[in-house]
């Protein structure tokens, strides 16, 4: 498996766009279009909140009914949530809009939103930009960035990857485009990713892949501990590559799930990176645990805990908020067995041991604690299992962003 350039356009048959539509202000990118040449299996999971925007209902519906797409229409600005059945039809009218100018049934049309929750979506400026869209159609790495930038809120930068892998003697390509920087939490989050592949595989275990690899990316990140109403990851997989079709897991199955990883693990890393205010990406790695539920759970404690966030905006090796965060997880493990160490690109260096502070560097530490990526690697010493969560750290540029954000 190899990285390559661009995002949801590289794999074949693959189209998309992204414009100004007039939803936002000041002539921001606010619409996206996706669109495959041939039919694709559909495989999507989707927020854990009670309270659902409508386009995660329509989409869902399709994902767990014929389980096959075509395109996706995705705008930002405004959520279409707690819209109610006048928001339900606004998704129904953007599908059949989409569906009558690529000559698809609405039902193979897939929708996305994300903004401000409450507000109708203005049908008049959607149509018409779905119309734009459907006219700008490319398969060039340029119109995949551009609906990477189309789909965006207080993200500050567009999030892409594309990876080649071979399947059956094929090159097989996956693409992928994500938006996510607030209402960032575990078990999906404000988060809407799109993930293309020209791969043959069945319906059933695409979705199967998806279902399990979403637990160990974007269920293991976290900004802010709000859970959206609109997160929603879609995977199509138009067959175009012409590999024999995964239908059984094997050697081909697990080749596609690994890159499937690689993308939804890059993807997630983006959007933690990238959480609203924030300077750092923040890792927490919890090894030597039982079993990987109880070390998952005690790393997404760890990026969770908003004391251990600000102390990682000021640089601060303040190891003790980790381990309260830890003991207040509801996972068992004995405080004096954990080792702590915190690693990022200027090097490494351990906190405590046996659950006390050793003698360490303060400025070494804070040196290592300054970088745009750092680590925390806490050994429990329990056993072989291990898991890792993302964050970001807490700045007072999260308050001024989220003080203001719907006026």
């Amino acid at each position: 498996m190899k990285k390559i350039s661009g995002g949801v356009t590289a794999p074949k048959g693959f189209q998309a766009a992204g414009i100004a539509a007039g939803i936002k202000k000041e002539n921001i990118k606010d619409m996206a279009m996706l669109y495959s040449t041939a039919p694709c299996a559909a495989a999507g999971t989707f927020t854990t909140n009670v309270v659902k925007a409508a386009p995660v209902i329509w989409d869902r519906d399709i994902v767990r009914g014929k389980g096959t797409a075509r395109a996706v229409v995705c705008n930002s600005g405004v959520a279409n949530a707690c819209t109610g059945k006048e928001g339900m039809g606004y998704c129904r009218k953007t599908a059949e809009t989409a569906a009558a100018l690529l000559d698809i049934a609405a039902e193979e049309v897939l929708v996305g939103s994300t903004g401000v929750i409450g507000k109708q979506l203005p049908m008049d400026v959607i149509a018409a930009g779905v119309k734009t869209l459907a006219g700008a159609l490319s398969d060039s790495e340029e119109a995949g960035a551009l609906a990477a930038e189309a789909i965006l809120t207080t993200d500050t930068h567009k999030k892409e990857i594309a990876v080649e892998i071979f399947l059956g003697g094929k090159t097989v390509r996956l693409g992928g485009m994500c938006k996510g920087s607030g209402m960032i939490h575990p078990n999906m989050c404000t988060m809407l990713s799109f993930v293309t592949t020209d791969a043959a595989i069945s319906q059933e275990l695409l979705q199967k892949a998806l279902s399990a690899d979403v637990q160990d990316t974007y269920n293991m990140v976290s900004v802010d501990g709000d859970t959206s109403t609109n997160d929603t990851v879609l995977v199509l997989a138009n067959g175009l590559a012409g590999n024999p079709e995964i239908t059984a897991e094997g050697e081909d199955y697990d080749a596609f799930r690994e890159a499937l990883h690689t993308v939804n693990e890059y993807l997630a890393k983006q959007i933690a990176g990238d959480g609203e205010g924030a300077t750092a990406l923040f890792e927490a790695q919890v090894v030597g645990a039982e079993s990987r539920e109880q070390a998952k759970t005690l790393s997404k404690s760890i990026v969770c805990s908003n004391l251990t966030k600000a102390a990682i905006c000021g640089h601060d090796a303040n190891w003790g908020r980790i381990l309260c965060a830890m003991g207040y997880s509801g996972a068992q493990f004995d405080p004096e067995k954990v080792d702590l160490f915190f690693e990022s690109a200027a090097g490494r260096i351990q906190i405590i041991a046996d659950g006390v502070a050793v003698d360490y560097s303060e400025e070494e530490a804070t040196k290592i604690l300054s970088e745009k990526e750092v680590k925390a690697i806490a050994d429990i010493k329990q056993g072989e299992a291990s898991a890792t969560a993302w964050g970001c750290d807490l700045t007072h540029d999260y308050i001024r962003i989220n003080a203001d954000y719907r006026s």
